[in-house]
């Protein structure tokens, strides 16, 4: 078994850091936006920003640990790796997250929004077929409710685990009661779970999971894959739910631009098998896949990928692959 690297920066698991610890503070500054706009918006977030990158050691060390990794990986991509990066990072954050709420509260203008891709969800969509979309920490999850828009009979299913995420669920919630998009606090993937997700792509729905976080367990089952040209561990999880689906796959990319955002669809697998004897090999290929496509997507806009601790730091492995598990 692999022994945990950089066991200090690991001595907390993801789930564990508070990326929605302001929503009080969130709510304030989405009132600021509604009264005066982005621009006061922003010089009241800039001060918020500067003064939790001073206090948060560990999410500092993490940005720069990795827009250094893309600096050296990728120099032509443009990143800075000191405090003025780490700063765009988590400004990149902050901005995302104001156009969360813009999205749930109908206020984020969906025209600029541009598409690609589309056509594969569509065909599925036209053929009464449900599917997985596998999704990442990118740019904004949410603006998949552009689709849901463009495409009203599309019912979204998202998987989330973090217990800290439901105060700021709530609150978008309460934006739009009556959204399309159902987030679903899932820590363990049981048979019963299984099957009522099988139950909502049998019906045309699409299940989103993320799959560029390891699962919170002691001993997370992952796949190794070259990402920023560093080996990394990626969840199982989402694999393992396609095959037991047995649905199409899609891959979904999002960030913002400078006259609005995108949203980026793959098809990534008609339908995913994994025989016993060689799973691992089929994961691990499965993941590498998968983190080309992110890693190619990211150095697009690579202060907008916002997993705010040690990517690459190695878990303690369980290569037994069982379950999936959302993230």
């Amino acid at each position: 078994m692999r022994k945990p690297s950089h066991a200090s920066e690991r001595s907390r698991h993801w789930a564990q850091i508070n990326e929605v610890s302001f929503v009080t503070g969130m709510r304030l500054l989405f009132a600021v936006y509604r009264l005066l706009g982005r621009g006061p918006f922003r010089l009241l977030l800039y001060p918020v920003l500067g003064w939790y990158i001073a206090v948060n050691g560990r999410a500092r060390r993490a940005s720069r640990d990795y827009l250094q990794q893309v600096a050296s990986w990728r120099p032509q991509a443009g990143v800075r790796a000191d405090l003025v990066g780490v700063f765009r990072h988590f400004r990149a954050f902050g901005e995302s997250l104001l156009d969360k709420m813009l999205l749930w509260g109908g206020l984020f203008a969906l025209d600029r929004v541009q598409l690609h891709g589309q056509q594969h969800i569509a065909h599925a969509i036209a053929a009464g077929r449900g599917g997985l979309l596998i999704c990442t920490h990118l740019g904004n999850l949410e603006l998949c409710r552009v689709m849901a828009r463009r495409y009203p009979a599309v019912r979204l299913t998202v998987l989330v685990h973090t217990r800290h995420a439901q105060a700021f669920n709530r609150m978008l919630a309460q934006l739009d009661p009556g959204s399309q998009l159902n987030l679903l606090q899932v820590t363990e993937m049981s048979p019963a779970t299984a099957m009522m997700l099988a139950d909502k792509v049998a019906q045309g729905e699409f299940v989103v999971i993320a799959g560029d976080r390891v699962p919170v367990s002691a001993s997370p089952r992952v796949a190794q894959a070259s990402f920023m040209g560093r080996s990394a561990a990626f969840p199982v999880g989402p694999f393992v739910l396609a095959s037991l689906l047995q649905c199409p796959v899609f891959l979904m990319f999002s960030r913002r631009t400078a006259d609005g955002a995108r949203l980026d669809f793959e098809a990534f697998s008609d339908r995913v098998e994994l025989p016993r004897k060689e799973r691992p090999q089929h994961l691990d290929r499965l993941a590498g896949q998968y983190a080309a496509r992110l890693e190619a997507h990211c150095l697009q806009a690579p202060y907008q990928w916002f997993n705010f601790y040690h990517f690459w730091a190695q878990p303690a492995l369980d290569d037994t692959h069982d379950r999936p598990a959302p993230h």
